[in-house]
């Protein structure tokens, strides 16, 4: 009976703390070729989304080109990223984007594409490690799906994305991306400062690819041999999922030092 009067409380008391939780991207980062285009997604989810497409461009594109992502000024300026969190962030947003445009487009070098996808981490918030273990210990003594999270612990991750023709650089489609943990739902604390941003580098990958895909494309099927994402390593990675069911904490899978450069472009 405790428990079932417990954890109602604790749910409503932290979905008040939300409102403090509002996601910080900045409406413009300057990376963008353009901005008059994006439009809010009102079914975004929980993320804040803005977006534009030019579908009779998109009609056009079958094979692309990908460029490391890099990190735009100011991004993380809250909490400075070293070197090597820098590298492991921008890594899973190479990683993501190769995983879900290959999915949908031939991978090829800027000389075959008929268009070039890039992407900026805009917005960075550590995921906060002490609070997480408290968080991750209470999942075990109040059971259901919903976790739950101190504000303390709440990462997140914004990025802007765009694809150009390659003939002249125009832009054909563009995202906003910004989305921050919350203190009730389904997104798994972390001992990494980085959990949050690297959770959120799929979702966010998963979105900007739907953006940039133009009605009624097939996917393409992937051979783990000729798979151009291969230098990032597995697409699943279960060791992750195992540890987090154990522990009640995402746990980041290290994608190697192979993937420091971008994926070879299939041939």
């Amino acid at each position: 009976m405790q428990t079932r009067l417990t954890r109602p409380l604790v749910l409503a008391a932290l979905t008040l703390a939300l409102g403090a939780c509002a996601t910080a991207a900045p409406e413009r980062s300057g990376f963008l070729s353009g901005y008059e285009g994006l439009a809010a997604r009102d079914n975004g989810g929980r993320a804040r989304i803005r977006e534009f497409r030019d579908e009779a461009a998109l009609n056009s594109v079958r094979r692309v080109a990908l460029t490391p992502a890099v990190l735009s000024e100011g991004a993380d300026s809250r909490s400075p990223l070293t070197p090597d969190e820098r590298r492991a962030v921008l890594r899973e947003v190479d990683a993501q984007l190769c995983f879900e445009l290959s999915e949908r487009f031939e991978i090829v070098g800027a000389e075959q594409a008929d268009a070039d996808v890039r992407a900026a981490i805009t917005w960075f918030e550590p995921t906060g490690r002490i609070a997480s273990a408290a968080s991750a210990a209470s999942g075990f003594f109040i059971p259901g799906p919903i976790g739950l999270r101190a504000p303390g612990t709440l990462g997140g991750l914004g990025v802007e994305a765009e694809m150009r023709k390659t003939s002249d650089q125009r832009q054909i489609a563009a995202i906003a991306w910004a989305r921050r943990a919350m203190a009730v739902g389904t997104d798994n604390p972390s001992l990494s400062r980085l959990g949050d941003a690297l959770q959120f580098a799929e979702p966010f990958a998963d979105t900007a690819a739907a953006v940039m895909t133009p009605k009624g494309l097939k996917s393409r099927d992937i051979d783990a041999k000729t798979d151009p994402c291969k230098a990032y390593g597995n697409r699943f990675q279960p060791g992750g999922m195992v540890a987090r069911m154990i522990t009640n904490l995402y746990i980041p899978d290290s994608r190697g030092e192979a993937a420091a450069k971008p994926a070879s472009p299939e041939k």
